[in-house]
């Protein structure tokens, strides 16, 4: 089963023991019975024996928006997922490194410390002697990102960007397509090249998404999962020829790819593949339509008593919560977002475990707000001594509820290193949670956690507090 591809090349290489708490060192078990199922080994004299595959298959593989990333102290993403599954069925556990580069996790896979690359490695000749493919097929092709006017797109054939602005990030392999395009054509693109240390590919989305830029070019995996926050861009039009990419396995492993493709095959393992697919590429990570409210009768919500219940006596004033409750899920219970997570306040299944709740416990509003202010009161422990001023320390509680905190404290480091005010939210530590989007900043050492997209986070501070000074004005404490 394809994809609508993905290749980012972008990770930090890590021991999976430093993430957040235990789940996150990939090391997974999943024991299913029946014994561990074999593969065949051709022999040095071309024999085949059947093997074991291994207790624990040793996988690389690299931060990015689709292949494993780190949400709300919880390791998501469709290959990481995917592999995970494998373990599950398979009976075996996962070992996983994360390497800065594709480079890096070819060398991984040549020196015989990782069994597979569970990431997209281009099926192409430079490959080949490095790398058996093996597993879910990705088929990438750059795409020409525009708004949508009126429910349609308004460019349907590359001809038409003659005498059209196009912004590419300099000197990448958008640029290089695109001057080749315009040659094809005629002539007539106007190519704008833009500094990549002042903004990335997912930067140019969002630009193209405010109005601010007309069109970019993107990889159809990038641009599919940036359509699931901007629903208003089209991303039909196809500028470039398919590339495939697979996982990858060292060429002496072929008992092993055949494993994987054996597995991949499964109609059971296809149905789980194109749920991920789905969570991943297609299912809409802005799940609500905000609106105004008009805070009738002097109410904030519908919970206003269960917020105020909760929140009396822990210093928190229950119009912020509610704010926050407001701004997860539209005061909606039966909200169920693209990570899985639910109700009034949005909390995780794992967040959920980790106080003593069941999943089927989330919807109940009261235990849902409940749990909600002690997971605030828990961050802003977390966070006291390292923001001293408890108002703007609300700021980076309401931003560490929705990223997770791993997040947040690389945030607040790299704002440090980079003259950037550690203690500040606004400009600041908000400024460099954006650039956990860039490779050059979150394979910086002092960032732990990797990638993250913080535009979301962002504005859910910024929705957070909105609501709240309009609440403030009308709703009395």
């Amino acid at each position: 089963m394809k994809r609508p591809g993905r290749r980012h090349n972008a990770a930090w290489r890590c021991s999976a023991a430093a993430l957040v708490g235990l789940w996150l060192c990939a090391i997974f078990a999943a024991c299913t019975g029946g014994g561990k199922p074999t593969g065949d080994k051709t022999g040095g004299d071309g024999s085949h024996r059947r093997i074991d595959l291994p207790d624990t298959l040793r996988v690389a593989t690299l931060y990015s928006p689709g292949s494993y990333f780190i949400y709300r102290e919880e390791p998501k993403g469709y290959d990481y997922d995917l592999i995970m599954q494998m373990a599950s069925d398979k009976g075996f556990a996962v070992a996983l490194e994360v390497a800065p580069s594709l480079a890096s996790a070819i060398e991984l896979l040549d020196s015989g410390r990782v069994d597979l690359i569970a990431y997209e490695v281009p099926v192409t000749a430079e490959y080949k002697s490095h790398v058996l493919p093996c597993g879910p097929e990705n088929v990438t092709k750059q795409v020409l990102v525009q708004p949508l006017v009126k429910g349609r797109a308004l460019i349907s054939d590359v001809t038409e960007l003659a005498g059209k602005d196009v912004y590419v990030e300099a000197d990448s392999k958008y640029e290089h397509r695109l001057v080749n395009l315009n040659n094809e054509i005629g002539g007539g693109i106007n190519i704008h090249r833009v500094n990549r240390e002042e903004m990335i590919t997912e930067d140019l989305i969002d630009l193209v998404s405010r109005d601010s830029i007309p069109l970019t070019i993107v990889d159809s995996d990038i641009a599919h999962i940036n359509k699931t926050y901007y629903p208003q861009l089209d991303i039909n039009l196809e500028v470039s020829f398919a590339q495939r990419s697979k996982w990858g396995v060292r060429p002496d492993h072929k008992w092993l790819a055949d494993s994987i493709d054996a597995w991949i095959g499964d109609v059971k393992t296809r149905d789980a593949q194109a749920m991920l697919l789905k969570r991943y590429f297609e299912l809409s990570k802005n799940s609500h339509t905000y609106a105004n409210l008009s805070f009738a009768g002097g109410k904030a919500s519908p919970f206003d008593d269960i917020f105020r219940r909760h929140c009396k006596g822990t210093g928190w004033d229950w119009r912020l919560v509610a704010a926050l409750g407001w701004t997860e899920s539209m005061f909606d219970p039966t909200v169920v977002s693209w990570a899985g997570a639910r109700g009034i306040m949005q909390l995780m299944p794992g967040t959920a475990r980790a106080y003593g709740l069941s999943t089927d416990m989330l919807t109940d509003n009261n235990i849902s707000v409940e749990v909600a202010v002690k997971i605030l009161r828990d961050l802003d422990k977390s966070l006291a001594s390292r923001v001293k001023d408890s108002a703007e320390r609300g700021k980076f509680v309401m931003a560490a509820y929705n990223s997770g905190l791993a997040h947040i404290l690389d945030a607040i480091a790299l704002a440090e290193k980079h003259g950037l005010d550690p203690q500040v939210w606004d400009g600041n530590v908000a400024r460099a949670l954006m650039m956990k989007s860039k490779p050059e900043y979150f394979n910086d050492p002092v960032c732990r956690y990797g990638y993250f997209r913080g535009r979301e986070t962002i504005d859910h501070v910024a929705k957070v507090y909105a609501f709240y000074e309009k609440c403030r004005q009308k709703v009395a404490l």
